[in-house]
């Protein structure tokens, strides 16, 4: 699903109306059709039943009239609550105004906090005598850029504070008033919406941050051409299930051979937890083969708890893995399709050496994750001019030490933290895909083409998930997937995996759990898809 930000939305409806002749007031009217469609599809029939209908001083309020109209005509009894005095809309939203005026709908210009206030009145005791169906937050659009404040912000508490005093669900024209919608974050508030009904594309900031106020989301085709879309360069997408249409088939005469051998470096002492959940993240999602290179200390602990994955003892290495194993370890690296580096590694001198090193100079693909990148962070130059493919998978407190920002920062404006990053450490040919964990997890790829995921929940928040998906993630790899293309589905796994079981356990589940039932989430691979051209070091 293709993402437009602000600026790239605008650009949109201009090009609709300029290039392709498309009327605003058609935008407009589609808009608010379809707000309506969504809202019977989602709460049932309108008949009878109140709709307050918040309205703002731009297009989004003339959307939310273009509603209040709908409604009346469906029998609905809109209120309409104007949040500036209604001469003070211009263009088509004040060609709706004056529709919504010579039809005589109900209406209250909340223009101070007193008037506001009466408003509130109004709907508690009107909802007493035709309850309220939905309450309608058309104050501010996509365009919004500065914090609320004043009246504009009493309203959004008020709108939040009615939903929670009569239980009824808000729904957002467009997106919640008050929700920045390139990057997820409240403007000084925002509302919190049940359904939000967005037009044309859905947004960034609606799935930032986990989806929060959005809701659950409609996306509805107002009429800009798809000739307008195609052409327009997106670069952001959401991911959804046709991610899926990417896992390959298996024939019925292949073997281990044919899907990948994985070489693991992780773990030290008491963290070998986070190398056999790794190991299970590939096996899991079908690697041929996996192989761990361990401290010769802990051997017993991997040989005991991972009958699957064979091991490699690094007699040099005690409690954590070093650099002066590193010509044993080049030599595991032969026939080799993937490595994932990093799952409790540590971050000894020792180990530091042999993570640059490795880095450098592997020549297959590689995920780099947890202490691996914490290491590469003591020398942010040392990332760019990879041997070959690398997948990045830092939680913003990593990836605030590779950028050299604060955690919060990060969070603040998650896209262009790794759209920046990854402008900053691939060249021409770049090589370095960029996961950014969290709540809508991001991937970046070399080419600034990024997409945010979907799936997952809360119940994600615990140890261990990291080495699972770091494991997935490489298992991909080994089996010949493209990086940017086993960023996508991995994440997008790891997280269905979660969301299944999530139906029963909401939170508690473990990260072993998840990786114990990704051969379920695979079940809707395609019969014909092609297999992925393999690749190993010689």
């Amino acid at each position: 699903m293709k993402l437009a930000t602000a600026a790239e939305m605008l650009e949109l409806d201009r090009t609709a109306i300029e290039r392709f002749g498309i009327p605003g007031i058609v935008l407009m009217e589609n808009a608010g059709r379809g707000t309506v469609d969504c809202m019977i599809r989602e709460f049932g029939t309108v008949e009878g039943r109140l709709v307050p209908v918040f309205v703002g001083p731009g297009n989004n309020g003339g959307d939310g009239l273009v509603i209040a109209r709908r409604l009346h005509e469906l029998g609905g009894l809109p209120f309409v609550v104007y949040l500036v005095e209604p001469s003070a809309l211009k263009g088509d939203a004040a060609v709706n105004r004056e529709i919504v005026r010579r039809l005589d709908l109900p209406r209250r210009i909340a223009a101070n906090e007193e008037n506001l206030n009466d408003a509130a009145a109004e709907i508690l005791r009107l909802n007493t005598i035709h309850p309220v169906l939905t309450l309608v937050d058309a104050l501010f659009g996509t365009g919004l850029q500065r914090p609320l404040a004043g009246l504009f912000l009493s309203a959004v508490n008020l709108i939040n504070r009615l939903r929670g005093q009569m239980n009824r669900p808000v729904t957002a024209v467009d997106i919640p008033s008050g929700l920045d919608a390139d990057t997820g974050m409240p403007l000084g508030g925002c509302v919190r919406a049940d359904v939000t009904v967005t037009y044309g594309l859905a947004k960034p900031g609606q799935f930032m941050h986990g989806g929060g106020p959005s809701g659950r989301l409609h996306v509805v085709d107002i009429g800009i051409p798809r000739q307008a879309v195609d052409q327009a360069g997106l670069a952001g997408a959401a991911l959804d299930a046709s991610i899926l249409e990417h896992l390959s088939s298996r024939g019925t005469a292949s073997h281990k051979g044919d899907y990948g051998h994985l070489l693991i470096l992780a773990g030290s002492t008491g963290k070998t937890g986070a190398a056999i959940l790794s190991s299970l993240g590939a096996l899991r999602i079908g690697a041929g083969l996996v192989t761990l290179c361990v401290p010769a200390d802990l051997n017993t602990v991997f040989e005991s708890s991972l009958f699957e994955a064979m091991t490699v003892p690094l007699p040099n290495s005690v409690s954590c893995l070093s650099f002066a194993d590193l010509d044993l370890v080049r030599d595991r690296l032969r026939g080799k399709n993937a490595v994932v580096v990093g799952p409790g590694l540590g971050t000894a001198p020792q180990t530091r050496q042999l993570v640059q090193r490795l880095y450098r100079e592997v020549e297959v693909p590689m995920v780099v994750d947890a202490d691996a990148l914490n290491v590469l962070a003591l020398d942010p130059d040392s990332l760019a001019n990879p041997a070959a493919e690398r997948l990045l998978t830092p939680h913003p407190g990593e990836m605030a030490r590779l950028t050299g920002k604060k955690a919060g920062e990060i969070q603040q404006d998650r896209v262009a933290a790794t759209v920046g990053f990854s402008a900053a450490v691939n060249g021409a040919a770049g090589k370095i895909t960029l996961i950014l964990k969290g709540a809508g997890t991001l991937i970046c790829d070399p080419d600034r083409s990024w997409a945010v995921n979907t799936t997952g929940n809360p119940g994600m928040a615990a140890g261990g998930m990291g080495d699972v998906l770091a494991g997935l993630l490489g298992g991909l790899l080994a089996q010949g997937y493209p990086a940017a293309t086993a960023a996508r589905l991995g994440v997008y796994l790891h997280g269905l995996a979660a969301d299944r079981l999530a139906q029963k356990i909401p939170y508690g589940y473990t990260a072993s759990e998840v990786a114990a039932i990704l051969p379920e989430m695979i079940r809707t691979a395609p019969v014909d898809s092609p297999q992925p051209s393999m690749r190993s070091n010689p």
